[in-house]
């Protein structure tokens, strides 16, 4: 997976219209973490942070300079962390989500089922 989220498709500007909810870990994963994930990254965040999906016109230069800064700190943390484990297999962790996923949807149908 080459992304930071599902539903993040960079566009022209850097951004989709979509606000993610799940943050995931970019330090020690095989393949390593690229550019254009730190940065969607960058923008999930200051997305989270302002509330705001896609800035208005009087705040998009705001908007881009705080992706462009955390974008800068995010990769130069990413490069400046060590750890004697071995990274994490992407493809694995995905699955293990799928699992947790299932079981989480599995969890709330019995629930929802029972109150009937």
């Amino acid at each position: 997976m080459s992304r930071t989220c599902d539903c993040f498709m960079l566009q022209s500007k850097g951004y989709s219209r979509c606000m993610c909810r799940n943050i995931r870990v970019l330090h020690n994963v095989d393949p390593p973490t690229t550019d254009d994930e730190v940065r969607a990254a960058a923008v999930q965040f200051v997305r989270k942070v302002s509330g705001s999906t896609r800035p208005s016109r009087a705040n998009d230069e705001a908007f881009e300079r705080a992706v462009d800064e955390i974008t800068l700190a995010t990769r130069r943390l990413l490069d400046d962390l060590v750890t004697k484990a071995p990274p994490k297999s992407r493809e694995l962790e995905a699955i293990k989500a799928r699992e947790r996923h299932a079981k989480r949807m599995d969890r709330e149908v019995r629930t929802r089922t029972a109150s009937i």
